[in-house]
């Protein structure tokens, strides 16, 4: 029933892998090329020059915070299964499910996938992580339903909305309300799911997983409206970090023009093949805040520095953490687990 930890080492020989990396770090050279030649490249390296330290500070502080924010949501959900594990344990799993949706982008599932692996590991009952990663999976998405409505409502005040934002609006929309709808209808046919679903690389491991995950979790509306607060603070504590980085280069610009166009990229990310959303996040982003008429260079200038905490700095940790945890497949981590048995109902 645990899902199989091999879905971290395939794949990243592949030709296709490699072909949307190279795609993407393509993709990236052309936005940091257009952005140059439509801006002046002087003000672009002023801009980086003048940067205010304790803007960048804060932007830790609150890159920290969407770590925290993802971890409690699992708390919140095993707390109420009885299970207490330790929350540096559920930061560095929170780490680890970062780098392994980066890297395998599957809409969350494949770090899902991991996350359902590594939690077992430790010793704690499938009925109570599986409950709790149903709940998070669900809030998740709702969260970035929520955002993609926001979004859209803010740049239609600014008279921003284009029909293309219009399009990826609708589209991101119906996959996120697609994921929960496929999870929930495979709980439904349980082991009797088609053999091709089973085989689906990112989704397989979770078929047999979920078809015994109890809804013990979405019948309590007071847990469920806790993890999906703390999911819906993740995506806002994200785009207050761009919002940080354009006030460290000193462009003040106000939070409702900065929160649209975060979420836009984000919806463009997601909805691509290419690992991290390579290119296309950093051209929507900085197309969102140039279209409510923000400098260029600022714009993209902000949209690497955000990049750079959000992405590429969590990387070399979120490896070794990986690497570290698939270097022991059958330990049983027990220690710093309370609570026996998860309640039900």
């Amino acid at each position: 029933m645990h899902a199989d930890a091999s879905i971290v080492r395939k794949g990243g020989g592949s030709r296709l892998r490699m072909a949307a990396w190279m795609s993407g770090v393509a993709g990236l050279a052309v936005v940091i090329a257009a952005g140059a030649h439509l801006g002046d490249i002087e003000h672009f390296v002023r801009l980086l020059r003048a940067l205010a330290p304790a803007w960048l500070l804060l932007a830790c502080a609150l890159q920290a915070g969407t770590y925290l924010g993802v971890a409690g949501s699992w708390r919140s959900g095993l707390l109420h299964c009885g299970v207490r594990p330790p929350f540096a344990t559920l930061l560095s799993l929170a780490l680890q499910k970062l780098f392994v949706d980066q890297t395998l982008p599957s809409g969350g599932m494949s770090g899902t996938a991991f996350l359902v692996t590594a939690l077992a590991r430790r010793g704690i009952a499938p009925a109570a992580y599986l409950a709790t990663l149903l709940a998070d999976l669900l809030t998740h998405y709702g969260a970035y339903l929520l955002a993609a409505g926001v979004g859209v409502i803010l740049l239609w005040f600014e008279h921003a909305l284009r029909p293309w934002m219009l399009g990826v609006a609708l589209l991101f929309s119906l996959v996120v309300l697609a994921i929960p709808v496929a999870v929930l209808a495979l709980r439904r046919m349980g082991h009797r799911a088609p053999a091709w679903i089973k085989r689906a690389p990112g989704i397989a491991p979770l078929v047999e997983a979920f078809a015994d995950a109890p809804l013990t979790l979405l019948r309590r509306p007071r847990v469920i409206a806790v993890m999906a607060a703390l999911n819906c603070l993740v995506i806002v504590l994200d785009a207050l970090t761009l919002w940080a980085m354009l006030h460290a280069l000193g462009q003040p610009v106000a939070f409702h023009i900065v929160l649209p166009s975060f979420v836009m990229a984000l919806m463009v990310a997601m909805l691509g093949p290419i690992p991290m959303g390579l290119g296309t996040f950093e051209a929507t982003c900085v197309a969102a805040l140039v279209l409510q008429h923000v400098p260029i260079e600022a714009a993209l200038a902000g949209t690497l520095l955000l990049r750079g905490w959000t992405t590429w700095l969590p990387m070399l940790p979120g490896l070794v953490l990986v690497r570290r945890e698939l270097r022991h497949p059958s330990r049983k981590q027990l220690h710093g687990v309370a609570g026996g048995r998860p309640t039900h109902g």
